[in-house]
């Protein structure tokens, strides 16, 4: 018998996160009390270190790791699943009697997404801007899914390019490439991929201009609040096939419920509810 479940979410500018919600929602299927906290260093006055300590010592069940914190929150964890060793970030902590224990979801997570609006289809050669931990996720996404070739652009290329070392040692048969621009990366790709923070809530703006964006055929933001970001606007405009970050959320948030609790969910319904919320109702 579970009592009160003790969650939160470490990162920063997560006001408009509707994790929270989520996870209370998740709860209330389960006649579980879930106390999900939103835990913002800089607020608290704390280093990531000095938070994440504290919900150890507080009695968390387990928490989510969100920007800019996944990579650093990897190096504090036991991380038993390869993959996510590859990957080198983690969005997801339980912790344990043994020590935290780290997982990603994100990854997973996005795969499920990705499959919900294309299927089977393969994602051909795809642009992937921003290389941090949702990068990281989405990138080891897209080499499961069976992608042709990945164009990597990051503001910091050194990042940009110990993903691609990471991605060529864990599938040595895909094509990886790192690019100094979007732009001229987007020129001949069949996806568009947006990891960065450019278009969320206090990120105005997108990492890529409309212009790059015809001849594309489909396009991912990992931003979810706002849910119509400039990015997808304008890839919707130029008639691309569209993956809102709200999936990657909803799937990242569904798995990482039952890592916390070990319980099921009613997915469908779980879906309706947040979408209902989100709509305003």
């Amino acid at each position: 018998m579970i009592g009160v479940l003790l969650l939160g979410l470490i990162g920063d500018n997560i006001a408009a996160s509707r994790a929270p919600l989520l996870h209370r929602l998740a709860g209330q299927q389960n006649a579980v009390a879930v106390s999900y906290e939103r835990l913002v260093p800089r607020d608290l006055g704390q280093s990531f270190d000095e938070v994440f300590a504290s919900c150890a010592a507080e009695g968390f069940r387990g928490i989510n790791v969100t920007y800019p914190y996944k990579e650093t929150a990897a190096r504090k964890v036991r991380i038993d699943d390869p993959l996510v060793c590859a990957i080198g970030a983690v969005n997801t902590v339980i912790f344990e009697d043994g020590g935290p224990v780290g997982y990603n979801t994100d990854h997973s997570g996005f795969m499920a997404a990705y499959r919900k609006v294309r299927g089977d289809a393969a994602p051909g050669t795809v642009l992937l801007i921003g290389t941090g931990g949702a990068g990281r996720a989405v990138a080891f996404g897209l080499a499961g899914l069976g992608a042709r070739a990945l164009r990597l652009v990051d503001r910091d290329p050194a990042r940009a390019e110990a993903l691609a070392d990471a991605l060529r040692g864990a599938v040595p048969t895909l094509d990886v490439s790192v690019w100094p621009e979007a732009a001229a990366a987007a020129d001949g790709a069949e996806g568009l991929v947006n990891c960065t923070p450019v278009g969320m809530v206090g990120h105005d703006g997108t990492p890529l201009d409309a212009g790059a964006m015809p001849g594309a055929t489909w396009a991912f933001d990992a931003v979810y609040t706002p849910t119509d970001t400039r990015f997808l606007t304008d890839a919707a405009a130029a008639g691309l096939s569209i993956i809102p970050g709200w999936e990657l959320f909803f799937f990242q948030g569904v798995q990482a419920w039952t890592l916390f609790s070990g319980l099921g969910l009613d997915e469908a319904g779980l879906r309706a509810v947040l979408l209902d919320a989100q709509d305003g109702g």
